[in-house]
């Protein structure tokens, strides 16, 4: 599974050209209290009943709370032909800490 730091994540959105979709597999009111400008929220329960929205052939990186369930979320997807995910280390915690420390903590 391919990992990606939050400080190197920064630094591709940070790309004019950046085309990554963040899907972020928190509830909503996780993603109510801090959230990275631009994700898209998608519950775990809800991927597999959503999976089909999703572009299989996007660079898409998954962001949860700790990194754990962001996990999940990509060996099911890979389970079903989606080859271009990566997983936020860390998850939204590693982001806050090492991005922007100004994002509440919960």
């Amino acid at each position: 599974m391919l990992q990606i730091t939050a400080p190197e994540l920064k630094t591709l959105l940070d790309e004019e050209d950046a085309q990554y979709m963040l899907l972020d597999v928190r509830e909503p009111y996780e993603f109510a209290i801090c959230n990275i400008k631009g994700s898209v929220l998608m519950p775990m329960r809800m991927i597999p009943e959503q999976r089909k929205t999703l572009d299989p052939d996007r660079e898409i990186v998954v962001i949860c709370h700790h990194g754990i369930r962001s996990a999940h979320v990509i060996e099911y997807l890979q389970s079903h032909g989606f080859k271009h995910l990566i997983n936020l280390e860390g998850g939204i915690e590693q982001w806050r800490q090492m991005v922007d420390p100004s994002m509440p903590a919960y």
